[in-house]
């Protein structure tokens, strides 16, 4: 049996039934109405591969107009989907006409039961087919994105990152949820590639997604797709970031940041196996091994109201927790001798070494950016550099004691810097709540406090 939907519509009642008997045996469903102006409040209830669509409805009219008429405005509204037209007469130019239209293919009245059936079969094949591409066009845009991705790297001997490493070995090769912890710039993003690497799904994709930086207006089609025409700027169907994940891993990133009256709909998903794009009723099922990541206290965020209870306890079953670069120790020598070669190479260099003074500064001071910071401060001073060792006033370190030193009025960046973590604290890490204090957009806070490392 194919496992395909068909709706068949004829104002012939006797033509219902037999086609019903028929195809039953060969389709997965079948379903038939009577009245044309049924057609599309049924379209609106479940996805059908195939329409079955008789050309004429009224008494004594035979021209095909009513038929050519509603093939027009199915293809206008669900363009994927097969149309299959019939009549009881065999007029070429109006099977022409239809075919030009969109129609799938053209069967008369009375037909051949082996015929039609492989029509309908070979319609079903053409209409999974353009699924299956729009799906694969959706998958490629990720792996464009991933295959011009800067390859980056774990580097790193001390105990707790041994740990971390010792529990993504662990729980890679499962399908349970996991939300990684840390402060930003820890590699949180590199712990969850790290589990996808690993697991069983290695060879399908990892779908990364900034919740921060999606505009609420299109969080639901970026996450979960929309057929045309669901709203104005639909001028085609696509899907979404989970069906694009589906059979390989999501990376939900900065997930903290997601509004509350957001986190429902992502919990509805990981609850139900499956998603609805807008503008359909049609469930798709996903599946997806589901990764979180956060800079914020969840449990605080959840005695605050502002972090649904239900949903932590969906992405959690494991949790990782990436520590600061400053628990680290000697994982900061060897990463900056990483940087070290990684930009003297970049940048045509011939930099050897970093000289034991540096070596002390670096150690010794606090990294509250983290990895990121430290990688930013390496590119820096090879850069700036005019000898092949680095020695300590190559390094900028922006704790506030060396901006104090470096400085006697603070930079306009510092002071907007200064403003966006004072209205922070005022509004208990509220982003949105912050970005109406400051005058600015979410969106522009988010971008500022990401390009800050705040």
């Amino acid at each position: 049996m194919a496992k395909g939907n068909i709706l068949v519509v004829d104002d012939n009642k006797s033509i219902l039934s037999t086609l019903e008997i028929l195809l039953s045996s060969e389709f997965q469903t079948i379903t038939s109405i009577s009245n044309p102006k049924q057609l599309f409040t049924e379209l609106e209830k479940k996805d059908y591969n195939i329409v079955l669509l008789d050309m004429n409805f009224s008494a004594g009219i035979n021209t095909g107009n009513e038929g050519i008429y509603l093939l027009g405005r199915i293809k206008e509204i669900y363009p994927e989907a097969s149309v299959v037209m019939m009549t009881a007469y065999g007029d070429i130019e109006l099977a022409v006409k239809s075919l030009k239209m969109g129609s799938t293919d053209f069967v008369l009245k009375p037909w051949d039961n082996q015929k039609l059936i492989a029509t309908l079969k070979a319609a079903l094949q053409l209409n999974l087919s353009k699924n299956e591409v729009a799906r694969l066009k959706e998958k490629e845009k990720v792996l464009k994105t991933e295959i011009n991705r800067e390859q980056k790297y774990i580097i790193g001997t001390s105990p707790g990152l041994m740990r971390v490493l010792s529990l993504v070995h662990k729980v890679a090769g499962t399908d349970v949820n996991v939300l990684i912890t840390g402060e930003n710039g820890t590699g949180k993003e590199l712990i969850a590639r790290e589990i996808h690497r690993l697991s069983k799904r290695a060879d399908e994709l990892l779908v990364s997604v900034d919740m921060g930086s999606i505009a609420e207006t299109l969080f639901e089609s970026e996450l979960f797709g929309h057929v045309k025409g669901a709203f104005t700027d639909a001028s085609e169907s696509r899907s979404g970031k989970f069906e694009a994940a589906s059979k390989g891993t999501l990376f939900l990133d900065e997930i903290g940041n997601l509004p509350y009256h957001l986190q429902s709909k992502i919990l509805a998903a990981i609850q139900n196996r499956e998603i609805t794009r807008i503008g359909s009723t049609q469930p798709v099922p996903i599946d997806i091994r589901l990764l979180c990541a956060t800079n914020r206290n969840l449990d605080t965020m959840v005695k605050d109201g502002l972090f649904r209870e239900d949903l932590l306890y969906r992405i959690n079953t494991i949790i990782i927790e990436v520590p600061p670069l400053r628990e680290r120790g000697e994982d900061i020598r060897i990463l900056a001798d990483f940087f070290l070669k990684k930009f003297s190479s970049k940048y045509n260099k011939t930099i050897l070494r970093i000289n034991q003074q540096a070596q002390n500064k670096l150690l010794q001071y606090s990294w509250p950016g983290n990895v990121r910071e430290l990688q930013h401060a390496i590119e820096k001073a090879v850069i700036l550099s005019d000898t092949n060792v680095l020695k300590p006033d190559d390094f900028y370190l922006r704790n506030l004691n060396a901006v104090k030193n470096l400085r006697s009025a603070p930079t306009l960046e510092e002071m907007e810097n200064q403003l966006i973590r004072q209205a922070l604290e005022r509004n208990d890490g509220n982003l949105s709540a912050a970005a109406d204090q400051l005058g600015i957009t979410r969106q522009t806070l988010y971008n500022k406090l990401k390009k800050s490392g705040q």
